[in-house]
């Protein structure tokens, strides 16, 4: 511990960190640095296989760093990619979606693994959630649950950038955790996340030529430019046929596209709030062909037909074990499952994979520019 080494980061890791490597061999993660660095980094923990630095020194500066744009780098808990350039941070993590599917689940990609790229790495962000305490607003700080105030964030859309600092001008006393939204036309909703959730009319945003609405606290995805390729690629996996099945549908982000598609869609979603928005949805849309089914995906998918295709998209954590069960017992002919997390979606896919389902496709969205997350969409087949 406070040893001082001269590194040289060789690449990016999964949470984000710079990978070098000691002289002993071992592997040594380091924040805030960038492929090509050369540096002075003190190490701040060992193991036997592994350790963590922190950066003391640049020496040598890698050609792919860049200068963040926000005004609380570093202390700030997100966006700890703003040090690299936007064509260096798309290209990690196309490197570590194929290192997650091939590292935990023990798969090769059935191609190159590509990832599409935000329209604009700022400014792109349509939802986020601050916290407020003791007058003051702002994010997590880093690897802590105290507030690093800020009036300003560059990944949120110009709308949603001044409803943070509207709301930052007011200084809430209350400990409260809000939601931003910004919807179509520069409309934006700040909701405070108390129980029970204070009544608000709801929120619309386009999806694949589609109107979408949705209350306080019901998930949508955060990238407004990315809204539309998501959604298209998602509805180009599924394919057609006569009956589609989607768990963890929300509002239907994918369901209104998934009924224009298939005869019949089964929608199953747990939470209150977006199955009465979801249901509010399919009738705006004067869709008559969609069963929606309130209640947890493990419950119900037991019970429900064999579909043509199943569309997937549980939370980070992944599929429940009982899901990928069902799925293993009584397959669809097409499955289709977005995730957040390569980790958890490599360990469900390898329990797919060994019950008989092919990999068929797996790609990369960029939802989240200027931080290590990424979002895929993985095609299996029977």
């Amino acid at each position: 511990m406070g040893e001082i080494l001269e590194l040289e980061i060789e690449g990016l890791a999964a949470g984000g960190d710079g990978v070098a490597h000691a002289p002993d061999g071992r592997v040594v993660f380091v924040p805030f640095s960038a492929p090509g660095d050369r540096a002075l980094v003190e190490l701040v923990e060992e193991r036997s296989r592994f350790a963590r630095g922190q950066l003391e020194r640049l020496l040598e500066a890698s050609p792919f760093r860049t200068q963040p744009l926000c005004g609380v780098y570093g202390e700030c808990g997100g966006c700890t990619w703003q040090h690299l350039d936007y064509e260096i941070q798309v290209r990690a993590k196309a490197e570590i979606l194929g290192d997650a599917l091939q590292r935990v689940g023990g798969l090769e990609a059935p191609g190159p693994v590509e990832v599409t790229a935000s329209p604009s790495p700022w400014g792109y962000r349509s939802r986020s959630r601050v916290l407020a305490k003791e007058g003051e607003v702002g994010f997590r700080r880093r690897r802590s649950h105290e507030i690093c105030a800020t009036s300003r964030c560059p990944v949120l859309v110009p709308a949603l950038d001044q409803a943070l600092a509207t709301l930052a001008a007011k200084h809430p006393e209350d400990p409260e955790e809000w939601e931003l939204v910004a919807g179509v036309d520069g409309t934006t909703r700040t909701t405070p996340l108390r129980r029970p959730l204070p009544e608000s009319p709801r929120l619309e945003i386009p999806v694949g030529g589609e109107r979408l609405e949705f209350s306080p606290g019901v998930f949508v995805q955060g990238n407004a430019l990315l809204h539309d390729a998501l959604a298209a690629a998602v509805h180009e996996a599924a394919g057609r046929g006569s009956l589609a099945v989607e768990l963890f549908c929300g509002a239907g982000f994918f369901t209104l596209g998934l009924a224009r598609r298939f005869a019949r869609v089964v929608a199953v979603e747990s939470e209150g709030r977006a199955v009465a928005d979801l249901h509010a949805n399919v009738q705006s849309a004067g869709l008559r062909n969609v069963e929606i089914r309130g209640g947890r995906a493990e419950r119900l998918l037991p019970i429900l037909p064999r579909a043509d295709a199943l569309l997937v998209d549980p939370p980070r954590t992944g599929l429940p074990s009982d899901c990928v069960d069902t799925l293993c017992d009584s397959p669809p002919a097409r499955l289709v499952y977005v995730s957040c997390d390569p980790a958890t979606l490599a360990r469900d896919l390898r329990r797919l994979v060994d019950a008989g389902f092919r990999l068929e496709g797996l790609r990369g969205f960029d939802l989240f520019p200027q931080t290590p997350h990424v979002e895929a969409v993985a095609t299996l087949a029977r």
